[in-house]
């Protein structure tokens, strides 16, 4: 079996009163149980772990600033829905957590703008009205150009000083790293999505993280039901750019957790008081994935890979 394929096979999510009577919950999508029974009783010994596939590898996209940005809190001044996302590093071979590992994220704001490249990316707010149900006028099939502001496959060097909604922070010794943000927009050409990378081997300094490997690169996603209704909210409301559904991204392989589909929570009737998104990222901490030229999916062109 290659790594990518490894996944112990085991009982369900589970959850456990602990002494103090609050409820502990395995609920990350897509896990096994290793050392479990089938009840799948879980102990604060570490007994019963969770063991994931390894987690696709996708394009790093053009806008990608190095580790400039050493924080949990992301937000600074962006409008939008409140997001907690927890993320969780594990060795997929030996689904030990991955301790003081350095975990980027960085995503566009609420209309579509990534900080850094305000003049390449692209917006799209001003008086339109929200999606209902699902487009009916989106790219079908492979899009044969790059997204506006794309810039192809390869990096775009940063035209503005700007570094809202990017950050970078360690995982603590159960392999976790929480970020505060907001809920991602869209732009043309691209599903919702969070980019993400995941540094090991490396020392962490006064000055933030230096040398290891990256040994991911990818993106997470959002399901199309969290999309319909963060787009009844201000300002994603405004947008008046067209969108494209998970179905129809060329970067998400479509497989669930495995791929980089979050799950979600949040108050059906009332999406802008905040989510929370969760998710176990398998890697392979002695690979080596940039996310530069590896990272393009069956059936999609390099330039629509771009972003």
């Amino acid at each position: 079996m290659t790594r990518r394929n490894v996944v112990v096979a085991g009982g369900a999510a589970v959850a456990a009163v602990g002494a103090g009577g609050g409820i502990a919950v395995n609920a990350f999508a897509g896990e096994t149980s290793k050392g479990g029974d089938a009840a799948g009783s879980s102990t604060s010994s570490g007994a019963s772990e969770t063991c994931y596939k390894l987690t696709s590898e996708t394009t790093e996209g053009p806008y990608y600033i190095d580790a400039d940005k050493i924080r949990k809190d992301i937000t600074e001044d962006r409008e939008g829905i409140p997001m907690t996302l927890r993320i969780k590093v594990i060795d997929s071979e030996t689904c030990k957590p991955i301790r003081n590992a350095a975990v980027d994220i960085w995503h566009c704001d609420a209309l579509g703008l990534y900080s850094g490249y305000e003049d390449l990316s692209s917006g799209g707010g001003g008086g339109g009205t929200p999606p209902s149900g699902t487009p009916s006028d989106v790219p079908s099939g492979t899009p044969t150009g790059a997204p506006p502001g794309g810039g192809g496959g390869g990096h775009e060097e940063p035209t503005d000083d700007k570094r809202y909604l990017r950050g970078t922070w360690k995982t603590d010794k159960s392999g976790f790293v929480t970020f505060k943000t907001v809920f991602p927009g869209w732009y043309r050409g691209r599903c919702v999505h969070i980019h993400t990378k995941v540094h090991v081997n490396g020392e962490w300094t006064d000055a933030g993280y230096e040398g290891g490997n990256t040994c991911h690169t990818g993106q997470f996603f959002f399901d199309e039901e969290s999309v319909l209704a963060s787009a009844e909210v201000e300002p994603y409301s405004t947008s008046t750019t067209e969108r494209t559904t998970l179905t129809e991204d060329t970067i998400y392989d479509q497989s669930g957790t495995t791929g980089g589909l979050l799950k979600l929570k949040y108050q059906k009737k009332n999406i802008a008081k905040g989510v929370v998104g969760s998710i176990t990222v398998g890697v392979d901490p002695e690979a080596t994935h940039e996310g530069t030229d590896d990272a393009v999916q069956p059936g999609a062109s390099a330039s629509a890979s771009a972003s």
